[in-house]
């Protein structure tokens, strides 16, 4: 390698690190307001919670969130995806707007959680309630609307960010890793991906505008979040987005090159789940792969189980304590996948499975 070469790498690390350590330190603010702002993550009146399984090691989240951003520019060195572009000045108006949204929002959340409310949205659906199962229609981690409403799938991304300190995209781009280690050698035109809960498309339009060739579908039950990706996704013709439930997916056998779900299975029960990851392995072709982007475990970090412990307590995720200790890999292989890779990203697991050719 040159000297012209190792000047270019060194100011593309540079530029990468000013930006990502921008962008987090605009999240960590927004979520650093928020804590100050809330009355605490104990009920009033309510004993405070102690953790089982340890104090956590703090040490451990700083060196695993390091990592994260060092892996992920490890993955752009190496052609796995572009430098991200998620700092531009022409986006900050839209930045402060969100940010003045997630700030007023905070207190309907916090005023939710100390009541322990997170099931209004059951009680106010009327129209379509029986499209929608009973896990379904409750406000995880007690956002305003559920899945339900423009605002939430407006505002979602910001929550997102705010809550992993601007580490979100980061988190998903070693799902995008994944995916781009499939494709290589590969011609996008003739590859199928089906994008089970894509939500409101943020990922979805990520991996688009690295192959944007690829025949994708989107799927997810939420009306509101569906209208939000298919706004997003409008560039891209060929892209579909599907308003269904992933337990009965409106897909053909055998028809998915790539099968992948962000940040899903903490959030289903635990009968939920194994129909979900048997209709997964309906849909995709044999040899196909499905990647799991979701929350790492107790014994991940055991150095941290007792912050994961305190998760479910402190915001309404009412299926994460048994998600927590769920063995996703016996589920996968009694349907029928075969391990392929497991890879840690800060607070992500992305674990990878095939069926079987």
């Amino acid at each position: 390698m040159g000297v012209l070469d190792v000047a270019a790498r060194t100011a593309g690390r540079a530029r990468y690190a000013a930006a990502q350590g921008l962008r987090s330190a605009w999240y960590g603010v927004q979520m650093g307001a928020a804590r100050r702002s809330a009355s605490g993550f104990d009920r009033p009146g309510e004993p405070a919670f102690r953790p089982t399984r340890g104090t956590p090691d703090l040490s451990v989240l700083r060196r695993a969130y390091f990592e994260l951003f060092l892996q992920d520019r490890m993955n752009v060195e190496a052609g796995l995806y572009p430098r991200p572009s998620d700092v531009r000045l022409r986006d900050l108006p839209k930045a402060l707007r969100s940010a003045r949204a997630f700030r007023e929002d905070v207190a309907e959340v916090d005023r939710r959680r100390i009541e322990r409310n997170g099931t209004e949205i059951r009680q106010q659906m009327v129209d379509g309630h029986n499209r929608y199962p009973n896990y379904y229609l409750q406000n995880f981690h007690y956002q305003s609307g559920g899945w339900f409403t423009e605002d939430s799938a407006d505002l979602y991304d910001t929550q997102v960010e705010a809550l992993f300190t601007g580490t979100a995209d980061a988190m998903r781009r070693a799902a995008l890793a994944e995916i781009s280690r499939e494709l290589r050698g590969r011609d996008q035109r003739g590859v199928s991906l089906l994008d089970v809960a894509c939500g409101n498309g943020r990922f979805l339009s990520q991996i688009m505008q690295v192959y944007p060739r690829l025949n994708a579908t989107g799927l997810d039950l939420s009306p509101t979040y569906t209208d939000a990706a298919r706004e997003r996704l409008k560039s891209w013709k060929q892209v579909e987005i599907l308003h269904e439930a992933a337990e009965a997916m409106p897909v053909e056998d055998a028809s998915q090159d790539i099968v992948i779900s962000v940040f899903l299975f903490h959030e289903l029960p635990p009968r939920v789940r194994s129909v979900v990851l048997a209709e997964m392995y309906r849909v995709l072709k044999p040899g196909g792969l499905l990647i799991i982007a979701d929350s790492v475990q107790f014994g991940d970090y055991p150095e941290m189980d007792g912050l994961l412990e305190y998760f479910p307590h402190g915001f309404h995720e009412p299926y994460y304590k048994g998600y927590l200790s769920w063995n996703v890999q016996e589920t996968c292989e009694s349907i029928g996948f075969v391990p392929d890779r497991r890879t840690l990203a800060f607070l992500t697991k992305i674990n990878s499975f095939r069926r079987p050719a």
